[in-house]
């Protein structure tokens, strides 16, 4: 499957969450990462997650794109220099 994940976390949560999503998925901009992941790899990044995060406080969203043919416009610099697209 192909995700778009967004987090806001607090800040002494937030080097643990990047790690934890670099493993899995491309770094895109500063909280947000994409990428194809197995449903096995998508569920044990999750479980990773949820054990950091503070649910009363942190936000993570994840979007499932049903299809790798999407489109993606940046509108002035790239902050990442990706080697691989989607």
């Amino acid at each position: 499957m192909n995700i778009i994940l967004i987090y806001d976390i607090q800040e002494k949560r937030v080097n643990k969450i990047m790690k934890i999503c670099r493993e899995y998925l491309e770094h895109v901009q500063n909280s947000v990462f994409e990428g194809e992941i197995s449903d096995s790899h998508f569920k044990e990044m999750v479980s990773r997650i949820k054990n950091i995060i503070d649910v009363s406080f942190d936000s993570v969203i994840i979007y499932h794109l049903w299809s790798s043919n999407y489109q993606k416009e940046i509108i002035g610099i790239a902050k990442n220099n990706m080697s691989n697209i989607i």
